[in-house]
């Protein structure tokens, strides 16, 4: 029987093809103004190559195919292995050969690696975000290692500059790549890591570069199956920093047993797991009872990389908003031209807009060894944007409707991966409070703010009147503010940024947006127009 119901149209096509880096125009001018034009064409190519529809299939089975934890082999031999479906090795030979894990750690680092590095990372987040984990946990450690361990492992230090994936189960020397993971949290402390009980014992002297036996557990901890993990555990002198290899140094499998793998909302094409230690085998990184304050070094630049993954996977979901409302038809007028609707997405992308600018601004400060700017608005940036995503990924939602609430659409992936950034590295209250321990102890960074923002004083009247009353509450700041606080930083750093590189109109629609209390009013339609053209590559 040959019956026909209907005729399938004003159905649109999903975005499959299109280049990711040309096709945004916030990005390539950030990319020039602070100085990693050199890598233009690279991220081109890059940005061609994500955005096709052989990467973007990657993505999607690497989450539809979750890793598998391997306990035992079939002679029932412990294996304690994790296994991964080929979409995700394939993804991770990208990321390595694009060297979003040690770009900036080279021997001769180019000229803004920091911000090429950026870049690319930000590409890479709109594909798949899961990958992106064992990427930053490396490149937080590398400085690290170097600092500390530097004779001891030194046999590491050449695969893990080097621009290879290598997931065979050998030891470091024999590999061409290697990855670093970390362990920080417990079951009874979570973020207060100083409640943490696993114990340390040195095997025989005790101090930096030694090796110490360590017994406990660890509630989470990221990616088992990389190389090596830095990890939390207590000694004598308190919590300290340990380097804690797979594989010990004569090949044998070091004492760490994956009890199961997380089963998460979202990241889930990345393994996490909890594991206990039975007298694992670990070296100190530095002064014991110093632990923190090392694996905090790490943190620092882990938590410019969530926020980044979640601009990435933001400006994703604006880029499938914007190509399915450029096709689809209501009332005889495409989607993208009714006024509402232009609304909608314009305030999205000029969000995005002011991310992008602050976000490259931060890399930039980070290659100019900008210690205590970065200090201050490294927690800002991760507080304010990877709270942002998922309110913004619901509205890219709303823009398709309910086709856009269905697993075939990107979007539904994209929302469940929101949340892993406002939690991992310190949820949104730990990046307040830490905000405000710097501001407590630094008291010249408000000289430095006052020095910044008096440069734009009389330029924007939102911005004068929220950095004055800031200003204001700086010298009494208590813990119950530091919220509101962050927000203010976050809102006055981006203005400040859109108003020395963006137009006038771009950068007072902001403001508007972001500073002005009595509420934000529709933006103007050339404004509008503008926005969308620029989002789209214009």
């Amino acid at each position: 029987m040959n019956w026909t119901t209907h005729s399938v149209f004003n159905q649109p096509r999903p975005l499959s093809n299109s280049n990711l880096f040309l096709s945004d125009t916030p990005l390539r001018e950030a990319v020039t103004r602070e100085g990693a034009q050199w890598d233009a064409e690279r991220l081109a190519s890059v940005g061609q190559q994500l955005g096709g529809s052989e990467s973007l299939e990657s993505g999607r089975l690497a989450n539809a195919f979750p890793p598998e934890l391997l306990r035992y082999d079939a002679r029932g031999e412990r294996l304690d292995e994790v296994r991964f479906h080929p979409a995700w090795h394939l993804l991770m030979h990208g990321l390595c050969a694009n060297r979003l894990h040690n770009l900036p750690w080279q021997n001769d680092p180019p000229a803004a690696a920091m911000v090429a590095r950026a870049a690319r990372f930000i590409l890479h987040a709109q594909v798949e975000a899961g990958t992106l984990c064992p990427l930053t946990m490396t490149f937080g450690a590398i400085p690290l290692l170097r600092q500390h361990l530097p004779t001891l492992f030194s046999n590491w230090l050449t695969p893990l500059l080097s621009d290879h994936y290598d997931p065979h189960h050998q030891p470091a020397e024999q590999k061409r790549g290697l990855l670093i993971g970390m362990g920080m949290t417990e079951k009874q402390g979570g973020t207060d890591v100083l409640s943490n009980t696993t114990r340390a014992e040195p095997l025989t002297t005790r101090g930096p570069g030694e090796a110490y036996r360590l017994t406990g557990h660890k509630w989470f901890f990221s990616v088992p199956q990389s190389d090596a993990h830095l990890v939390l555990a207590r000694t004598q002198q308190g919590i300290s920093c340990f380097f804690l290899p797979r594989l010990l140094p004569d090949g044998t499998r070091n004492a760490i047993i994956i009890e199961r793998l997380k089963d998460k909302l979202g990241n889930r094409a990345n393994a996490s797991a909890e594991v206990e230690f039975r007298e694992a085998i670990g070296w100190l990184i530095g002064e014991e009872g110093d632990g923190v304050r090392h694996i905090m070094q790490m943190g620092s630049f882990t938590r410019v990389d969530c926020a980044l993954g979640s601009h990435g996977q933001m400006r994703r979901a604006l880029s499938v908003a914007l190509f399915h409302a450029h096709q689809r038809q209501v009332m005889g007028k495409n989607l993208v031209d009714q006024p509402l609707m232009r609304q909608v997405l314009g305030r999205q992308a000029l969000q995005l807009e002011a991310q992008t600018a602050l976000l490259m601004q931060l890399a930039h400060r980070f290659d100019a060894s900008s210690t205590a700017w970065c200090r201050l608005f490294t927690p800002v940036v991760k507080f304010a944007i990877c709270k942002a995503g998922i309110p913004f990924v619901a509205e890219a939602m709303e823009v398709l409707g309910g086709i856009g609430y269905c697993e075939e659409s990107e979007l539904p992936r994209l929302y469940r991966e929101m949340p892993v950034n406002s939690i991992w590295e310190g949820s949104g209250n730990v990046m307040c409070l830490d905000v405000l321990r710097v501001l407590r102890k630094q008291p010249a960074l408000q000289e430095m703010l006052d020095a910044e923002f008096a440069e734009l004083k009389g330029v924007n009247r939102h911005f004068d009147r929220r950095w004055r009353q800031l200003q204001r509450r700086l010298p009494r700041l208590q813990e119950s503010d530091a919220r509101e606080v962050t927000g203010d930083l976050y809102a006055l750093a981006a203005t400040s940024q859109l108003l020395r590189v963006g137009s006038p109109p771009l950068a007072d629609a902001y403001a508007q947006m972001s500073l002005d209390a009595r509420g934000q009013k529709s933006l103007p339609p050339a404004l509008v127009d503008r926005l969308l053209l620029r989002a789209c590559g214009g």
